[in-house]
C-alpha cells in the first residue's frame, strides 16, 4: 500500500508498505541479482548501508539455484538472510536481452539458456509461480521489453499483447496467494508500461494498465539506448495517466542526475546496477563529482574519497590505499567501493526526502544536479 504524504511540484514524499516493512519514498533498490551484490557483499552490509529494499533476479535465478529449490530453502529473506523487503524482476528483460534464439508466441516465450543452451519456456504464469516460489514481496509482471528505437507497428502489437500477459499474471497471482504452500501470501503485482519512445502507445498503455488496480506502476523500456531528454520526456507524458495513489517505479535508473531529474518528475523508485558495476571499475560517486581512483593524481594522497562521506570506505581509508588496492588487483578494492557508491546513492535518498518534507527539493535540486554528475 502506498501513502502519498506531500508533494513539491510533481516530487513526492511518500512511503510503501510490504509485508516485511515500509520503504520510505523517493527511494532506490539495490541490485542483488543472484541474491548478492556484485562486489563480495552480503545482506548483512546492506543493512549498515542504509539499504531498504533487495532486488534480485528471477531469470538468473530460476536457472541456478532453482526457484524451487529456494522455496524449499524457505524462500529468498531466509536464503539470503534479508529481513527487509524484496522485489523481483519478471525475467523478461532478460529473456529478451541475454537469450538466444528466442521465439514469442501469445503464450509466451521459448528461448535458449545463457549458460547451457536448454530451452525453457516462460510466460505469464511461468513468471509469477517462480516469483512465488522465491517468496518476494513485489513481483513484477512478465512484459516484453523491446528495443529502442522500435518500429511503430510492431510497439504497438506488443504493447497489447503485454497488456493481456499483464492480467493473465494478475490472474495467477490471485490463485497463488490463496494457496497453503505459498511462502509470503501477502506477494504484490507491479505492472510494466511499455511503448518505447512513442508518447500516444505509453499514455495508452498506462491508461490501460491503471484500470487494472494493481500494486504498483512500473515504467520499463527506458534507460536502454535512447537519450537522457527523450527518457524524461517519456515520463513526463505518462507521469500524468499514472495513478496517483500508487507507488511509481522506474526500471534500471539511473545516474545520481537521472534519479534527480526522475524525482522531480514524479517518480517514487528506483533500481540500476550502476553504483555496483561503476565501482568495480574503481569509478566512484561523490557529493563533489565522480572520481577515476586509477588516477596518477591520488597516488600519494592521504584524504578521503569523500570528506562529506560517513561510509565505511571514507571513514577509514585513503585514496591512495584505494588506489593501491585496484592497481593491485585486490579484491578488497571493489569490495570497498562498491560500499561505497551504494551508501552514496541510499544517502543521496535520504536527502532527497530530507529536502522534500522541508519543501526545499528545487533548492536542493539546483544545488546538487550539476555538481553530482561531473567529472572531477
Amino acid at each position: 500500500m502506498y501513502k502519498l504524504i506531500k508533494t513539491n511540484g510533481s516530487a513526492r514524499l511518500g512511503s510503501f508498505t510490504t509485508a516485511h516493512g515500509e520503504v520510505q519514498t523517493p527511494g532506490f533498490m539495490n541490485v542483488a541479482t543472484c541474491g548478492a551484490i556484485k562486489g563480495a557483499l552480503s545482506a548483512l552490509d546492506l543493512k549498515e548501508l542504509r539499504c531498504q529494499v533487495q532486488l534480485c533476479n528471477t531469470y538468473h535465478l530460476h536457472l541456478r539455484p532453482g526457484d524451487e529449490n529456494i522455496k524449499k530453502l524457505g524462500g529468498l529473506h531466509k536464503f539470503t538472510r534479508w529481513a527487509g523487503p524484496i522485489l523481483t524482476d519478471s525475467g523478461g528483460f532478460q529473456v529478451f536481452s541475454l537469450a538466444k534464439l528466442r521465439n514469442i508466441t501469445e503464450e509466451g516465450v521459448t528461448f535458449s539458456s545463457h549458460i547451457d543452451g536448454h530451452r525453457i519456456f516462460m510466460g505469464p504464469e511461468e513468471s509469477m509461480t517462480i516469483q512465488s516460489n522465491l517468496g518476494s514481496d513485489i513481483a513484477m509482471a512478465f512484459d516484453e521489453c523491446i528495443e529502442n528505437p522500435a518500429e511503430y507497428n510492431y510497439t504497438k502489437n506488443s504493447c497489447d499483447r503485454t497488456y493481456r500477459w499483464l492480467v493473465r499474471c494478475k490472474k495467477k497471482m490471485a490463485e497463488l496467494n490463496s494457496r497453503e504452500d505459498t511462502i509470503n501470501k501477502q506477494q504484490q503485482l507491479f505492472g510494466i508500461n511499455q511503448g518505447s519512445t512513442y508518447e500516444d502507445i505509453r499514455i495508452e498503455h498506462m491508461k490501460a494498465i491503471s484500470e487494472l488496480d494493481l500494486d504498483g506502476y512500473a515504467i520499463g523500456g527506458l534507460a536502454v539506448g535512447e537519450s537522457a531528454e527523450e527518457m524524461y520526456r517519456i515520463i513526463e507524458a505518462v507521469e500524468p495517466y499514472a495513478p496517483k495513489n500508487k507507488v511509481r517505479y522506474l526500471m534500471g535508473v539511473g545516474t545520481p542526475v537521472n534519479i534527480l531529474e526522475a524525482v522531480r518528475r514524479g517518480v517514487d523508485l528506483f533500481d540500476c546496477v550502476m553504483p555496483s558495476r561503476n565501482a568495480r571499475h574503481a569509478h566512484l560517486f561523490t557529493w563533489s563529482g565522480r572520481m577515476n581512483m586509477f588516477n596518477e593524481k591520488y597516488a600519494l594522497d592521504d584524504s578521503p574519497v569523500d570528506s562529506q562521506c560517513d561510509c565505511p570506505l571514507c571513514k577509514n581509508f585513503s585514496r591512495a590505499y584505494l588506489r593501491h588496492l585496484f592497481k593491485s588487483g585486490e579484491m578488497l578494492a571493489m569490495r570497498l567501493a562498491v560500499i561505497h557508491n551504494i551508501y552514496f546513492y541510499n544517502t543521496l535518498m535520504i536527502k532527497i526526502r530530507e529536502a522534500l518534507k522541508n519543501d526545499e527539493f528545487d533548492k536542493f535540486y539546483n544545488e546538487y544536479v550539476e555538481i553530482i554528475g561531473r567529472r572531477i
